[in-house]
């Protein structure tokens, strides 16, 4: 996941094209702004992001209440930025993991306002690349 801040004074020639396959929605509300400026909705994100995580994992690495962390990923849900997917255990129990599709943000400020562009993975084309590469380890 990269951060970037577009400036007037930095060229659009800098930064570097975003390939067409990816997944490019505009926020023009400060909805999204005021998520990531949330210190749990930070690490929620990077930590969901080196693997998918329970709800319990995740409150256990970001050291945050179990509700904190419902309540963030809710948030994060609603924005786009994560993910959730219901497994099952060798248990035959089910649970919910979450797992980071933010790839890049970008604040633009022009003409007087601010605009935010989010780059997400494409979910189900990582599904499909994971599923058959599982499928190839155990042949």
């Amino acid at each position: 996941m990269e951060v970037r801040c577009h400036s007037p004074l930095v060229p659009p020639s800098f930064y570097p094209r975003i390939p067409e396959k990816t997944i490019v929605e505009e926020h023009g509300d400060a909805d999204l702004l005021q998520v990531l400026a949330d210190d749990y909705s930070r690490r929620i994100l990077v930590t969901a992001d080196e693997e998918p995580m329970t709800a319990k994992s995740l409150a256990e690495e970001c050291d945050a209440s179990l509700t904190t962390v419902y309540r963030r990923v809710s948030e994060l849900k609603e924005h786009g930025l994560i993910e959730e997917r219901t497994e099952v255990s060798p248990e035959k129990s089910h649970h919910s993991v979450y797992e980071t599709v933010l790839e890049d943000v970008r604040v633009t400020v022009a003409d007087g306002s601010i605009s935010v562009a989010i780059e997400t993975r494409d979910g189900l084309a990582d599904s499909f690349t994971s599923m058959w590469g599982e499928i190839g380890d155990e042949v």
